[in-house]
């Protein structure tokens, strides 16, 4: 008897988390890799230039950082639902809209600055969906006390899952239905998020201090909480290495190994098969040995796979570094989300939760602008001085989170 009403008990909040939580973020997750992955592999089928399947990762990614300076204000001001679906709705109707002036575009300018634009707007909307499904997510995962980790090893395994899915996905759309079939389906995903908008037991925060105020609320709170704000500062410089190969690997694959566009979306599919399987060894692994050690570990598989795919030579290699660099990243995610949910306070989470993203994103537009102007013949030196950087990074942050605490005073 006492097991039965255990397992109720146990029910009641896991389908809360599965219809409040876990089905919008998956909807908008599925929207946010097919826009990330595929918006630019439709830059290059639509120029076939990869100078601009550089510049347009960057154009992608300025706008996003832009958002965050006031996303995570109107998420603590009006709740994580309205921003959620606004968010969503706005996404769904810039593609919607983009697929039906492509067809009319037959190629020439107006399909360029169609698919810039689109590539800008459509970040835009993500990024404003992102913070308010990650803030929902965030206060469930405080509402588990102990078992925090295991609500956001939930939630990156949901992002892992649409980033395999949704780079292949994107690939496959764009090859046989064109442009319109790809919009038109991220579209549709995106309504869905916007009907299954999250809605946690939790209500917005009056405040008469204006939205733009949220960022420097963000910075005041990073700067009480030096383990979270010193290992942001190492994967500031971590992703730099990230972005970089994530913008080149089209120019890389596509101009060096001479494959096809597809085979761009199948690297990040297979790395995010390898990062599922991370994060469900982190998930058990935290348990056992802790924040740090999983941490530090996570961080020499990464650093280690970065060094060594500027020598990669073979589309294989490539793609097997490229999924060791992932399974890396996947951990130190982890133990990111874990500490941003346990040391930031409520009251303030959106606000110092877009900060932390958007000082995460910063190097993403400047890693597009290096592929855009480094030729690629010199891409692999400069992918190498990235790494150095990275390792050296990663060491300082891990040596120094030894001496902090992981939870709050």
């Amino acid at each position: 008897m006492r097991s039965t009403v255990a397992r109720h008990l146990h029910a009641g909040p896991a389908r809360s988390l599965l219809r409040h939580i876990y089905l919008p973020r998956s909807a908008d997750a599925v929207a946010f890799a097919m826009t990330t992955y595929g918006i630019p592999l439709l830059v290059l089928a639509t120029t076939g230039s990869a100078s601009l399947t550089g510049m347009a990762f960057a154009l992608e990614w300025i706008p996003r950082l832009s958002a965050f300076a006031v996303a995570g204000g109107l998420v603590d001001r009006y709740g994580t639902t309205a921003v959620f679906r606004i968010a969503s709705m706005a996404r769904a109707g810039v593609v919607l809209a983009a697929a039906l002036v492509l067809p009319d575009c037959t190629g020439g300018p107006g399909a360029t600055v169609t698919v810039m634009v689109l590539a800008a707007s459509s970040g835009v909307a993500t990024e404003f969906s992102y913070i308010a499904a990650e803030t929902a997510g965030a206060r469930a995962s405080r509402q588990t006390a102990s078992r925090a980790h295991e609500v956001q090893s939930v939630l990156l395994g949901i992002d892992q899952v649409s980033t395999l899915a949704g780079p292949a996905l994107a690939g496959v759309l764009l090859q046989w239905s064109g442009a319109a079939g790809m919009l038109g389906t991220i579209g549709a995903v995106s309504l869905l998020g916007a009907a299954l908008a999250p809605s946690p037991a939790d209500s917005p925060t009056p405040t008469s201090a204006p939205v733009a105020q949220g960022l420097r609320t963000g910075w005041n709170t990073l700067r009480g909480l030096p383990a979270l704000a010193s290992l942001v500062t190492g994967l500031i410089i971590s992703n730099l290495s990230i972005g970089l190969l994530q913008a080149a690997a089209p120019v890389i694959i596509v101009k060096q190994l001479h494959r096809s566009s597809a085979d761009v979306g199948l690297i990040w599919s297979a790395a995010a098969a390898t990062s599922l399987l991370a994060v469900a060894v982190c998930r058990t692994a935290i348990d056992r040995w802790g924040l740090w050690l999983v941490g530090a570990v996570s961080a020499v598989i990464g650093a280690g796979a970065t060094l060594a795919v500027a020598q990669a030579h073979t589309y294989g290699t490539f793609l097997t570094l490229i999924a060791t660099l992932m399974v890396g990243e996947a951990g130190m995610t982890v133990v990111l989300r874990t500490l941003r949910s346990r040391l930031i306070p409520p009251a303030v989470f959106g606000s110092t939760l877009s900060l932390t993203i958007l000082l995460l994103l910063t190097p993403y537009p400047l890693a597009g602008l290096l592929v855009a102007v480094t030729p690629p013949g010199q891409l692999g030196h400069v992918i190498t001085a990235c790494a150095v950087l990275q390792a050296l990074a990663l060491a300082f942050t891990f040596t120094r989170l030894r001496t902090l605490p992981a939870s709050p005073a």
